[in-house]
């Protein structure tokens, strides 16, 4: 049996080499390392809009079989800078707690949490809300600068939420993980996450915020602050810094604002970074310790700021 061979034609070959050649030759362009400068990225679409789906603000939005594989990768802004917090990917990402102890700026960060859990409490109606709009009402009327660190599921509950934390040039975002499970072991509790679903967890919560626009940042928070060196190498392909924060406000399940307000008061310095909560049905005292805390930070002479300018180059 004779075997029929087909020719191709000569100068569709020459086209192919000349192809390879030059795809061997043309530099790859490599990420620069990350500055701090504060970079705002618009949202895709008219008016403000993300394409996220609307809903309204109790409702998730999407399932996470229709979602695509995500990347997180740390896109640069449209000019080209580095977004806050950006480091090297390939390297084991800084861990800061504060910023330097010059000058009068504090960072005021707020961690908006949800564990299927919670959203478990939404839907049974067990709970009202895990979105604390006093605490956004308080802070846009006084014009006072935050950094919300989100979690993905928090943001698919609230997306008209998160579209109003975007839209306002004093708030920043970050990254608290895609479903707030713990990456240690015995972390108050918390369901642990394998370790091989590290990296995707942290990189899907990137891809969920990042549509948003706003202030985006590569800040990232452990749930619970909780890490160890197998948790820091699972974000090294990331680009992140980690943030923990000096003053812990403590606001979880607390049951009067007094005590928020004396953690926060007796802790806090120039550089500061204040860890506190706007998931309202297990932070519920803390918009009331907000107006409090805000003024004793005035007294001090004390200014809250964005968490990239608090930071500075980090």
């Amino acid at each position: 049996m004779s075997v029929k061979i087909s020719h191709v034609p000569l100068a569709a070959t020459l086209a192919a080499v000349v192809g390879a050649v030059v795809l061997l030759i043309v530099p790859v362009h490599l990420r620069q390392p990350a500055s701090a400068s504060v970079v705002w990225m618009p949202a895709p679409g008219r008016s403000g809009e993300t394409g996220t789906p609307q809903g309204p603000d109790d409702g998730p939005v999407g399932t996470p079989e229709s979602r695509p594989t995500p990347t997180g990768s740390a896109r640069p802004s449209p000019e080209g800078r580095a977004l806050p917090g950006a480091t090297r990917p390939g390297t084991r990402p800084p861990v800061v707690d504060h910023g330097p102890r010059t000058g009068n700026k504090v960072a005021l960060t707020f961690d908006a949490d949800m564990t299927d859990a919670m959203r478990y409490q939404l839907r049974s109606g067990a709970v009202r809300s895990y979105a604390n709009l006093r605490i956004v009402d308080l802070l846009e009327r006084e014009r006072v600068p935050a950094t919300f660190f989100l979690t993905g599921k928090w943001v698919e509950q609230y997306p008209q939420v998160t579209r109003r934390l975007a839209a306002n040039p004093r708030f920043e975002l970050a990254n608290h993980t895609y479903a707030h499970l713990a990456f240690t072991p015995d972390c108050y509790g918390l369901p642990r996450l394998p370790q091989r679903q590290m990296t995707a967890d942290v990189a899907r919560t990137f891809d969920v915020v990042t549509p948003y626009g706003g202030r985006q940042t590569r800040y990232f928070r452990f749930p619970g602050l909780c890490h160890d060196r197998t948790a820091l190498a699972a974000l090294a392909p990331l680009g992140v810094t980690v943030v923990d924060g000096d003053v812990v406000s403590g606001d979880p399940f607390a049951t009067s604002w007094r005590p928020i307000v004396r953690a926060v008061l007796a802790g806090v310095r120039p550089g500061s970074v204040v860890v506190l909560h706007v998931t309202e049905a297990n932070a519920p005292m803390t918009d009331e310790a907000l107006p409090h805390i805000l003024a004793g930070l005035a007294e001090r002479g004390l200014e809250p700021a964005p968490l990239s300018e608090v930071l500075g180059h980090l």
